[in-house]
């Protein structure tokens, strides 16, 4: 009689060697589900605590631009309100070259008491500038003058008044700044 040819049953498996290999790496690490769930557990927490440091970085974040957009709120006010207050100065400077004593330059005085102290509750400082070293974040030049008696950009004139609210600048002054003259500066 002739033998049965092997059924995929009885048929020596070639992978099950391979599979009985990789059991065992499958098995230790199925073998400790304590292990496994406590790390797990781990990474959970991990995630936790991440995501809640997160949230608490985004309320601080949230309340500090809310505060400084409080801070800030009245810029925009506070720039468009300027060249108003730059015209007003001229038209104050012009009656006061026609008299002191006059209702219109006495009434603009008044005005320009009540203009200075709502820019000074507002949180608006005026940019010194008057015979200080010229700042280009602060002031803005527009021309030298030839000075001997002046050190090298030492601010001369104020054209227009700059402004900050609180550290911010809102507008810079614009000034003349004080240059040697050509022989000097070709000396030093």
């Amino acid at each position: 009689m002739t033998e049965p040819s092997p059924t995929p049953e009885t048929q020596p498996d070639a992978a099950a060697p391979e599979a009985a290999v990789e059991n065992p790496v499958t098995e230790a690490t199925a073998l400790d589900p304590l292990e496994a769930a406590l790390a797990e557990v781990n990474q959970w927490k991990d995630l936790a605590y991440r995501n809640a440091a997160e949230l608490d970085n985004y309320r601080k974040r949230a309340v500090r631009e809310a505060q400084e957009a409080r801070s800030y709120a009245n810029a925009d006010l506070l720039r468009s309100l300027f060249p108003i207050l730059d015209n007003f100065e001229m038209g104050l400077e012009a009656a006061r070259v026609e008299s002191e004593k006059s209702m219109i330059f006495m009434g603009m005085s008044m005005v320009q008491r009540q203009i200075a102290d709502f820019l000074r509750e507002m949180g608006a400082v005026e940019v010194e500038a008057l015979g200080k070293p010229f700042d280009p974040n602060l002031h803005e030049a527009m021309s030298q003058e030839i000075r001997d008696d002046l050190e090298e950009g030492t601010i001369i004139r104020v054209t227009r008044r700059g402004f900050k609210l609180k550290d911010r600048l809102l507008r810079a002054a614009s000034v003349i700044v004080s240059a040697r003259t050509p022989a000097e500066a070709q000396a030093a």
